[in-house]
């Protein structure tokens, strides 16, 4: 039973839209101008900028009083709120465990906001098991990660495969790691030059269907 090593952000679930479903409502309730939303998604960087930095540049341009520690809170809690599970994404993963595949999450983040994301979207009745950065103590690329995964899963790591849509974190980690990987592209073209993904599709669901016909 190989492992299939997924991350969640933008893999399994869909995290830019729930962000920017929440930074919209947010920035209303603020009164911000509505073209605002493309400065904050900037600040967001697609959720790669520490959250403590995205509060104190909200906190700044709007000169708003709330604690820091305050606004990081909405910042988790609010995408969480917004965030499903994509009913062909958990058929997916139920295909590919009754194929004999094991499903383990690993993901770079905070553990109060991904394990949130994983429980309520209903998530983790379709996975192994997940492993998160902050609570592994080491985030992708780093190759102990994913070794921590198989570790969880009680598996070897030979013959897994790797899914993801960051270039650097999952690509990049599953080359450090020896492993081949599908890169969801979400309308990017690749450009590191220093290594590239086995398969390159859409959808977390084409990248399942591609490992299982590999």
């Amino acid at each position: 039973m190989p492992l299939l090593l997924l991350d969640l952000d933008n893999t399994l679930l869909d995290r830019a839209g729930p962000f920017r479903t929440w930074a919209e409502r947010f920035l209303d309730g603020v009164g911000a101008p509505p073209h605002d939303i493309e400065w904050l998604l900037s600040i967001d960087a697609d959720g790669l900028t520490d959250r403590w930095d995205v509060a104190d540049a909200i906190r700044d341009r709007y000169r708003l009083r709330i604690p820091s520690i305050d606004l990081v809170e909405e910042l988790h809690d609010g995408v969480v709120e917004f965030t499903r599970l994509d009913p062909l994404v958990a058929c997916a993963l139920r295909i590919a465990d009754d194929a004999g595949w094991m499903p383990v999450v690993v993901s770079n983040g905070a553990v109060r906001q991904q394990d949130a994301k994983i429980r309520r979207t209903g998530l983790d009745r379709y996975i192994a098991d997940w492993v998160i950065s902050e609570e592994a103590g080491v985030s992708k690329p780093n190759p102990r990660i994913f070794a921590l995964a198989a570790q969880r899963a009680r598996m070897p790591l030979r013959g897994a495969w790797v899914v993801g849509d960051s270039p650097e974190a999952d690509i990049g980690g599953a080359t450090a790691v020896g492993l081949p990987s599908i890169w969801l592209h979400r309308g990017r073209p690749w450009t590191d030059a220093r290594f590239a993904p086995t398969t390159t599709v859409d959808t977390v669901i084409a990248a399942i269907a591609e490992i299982m016909g590999a």
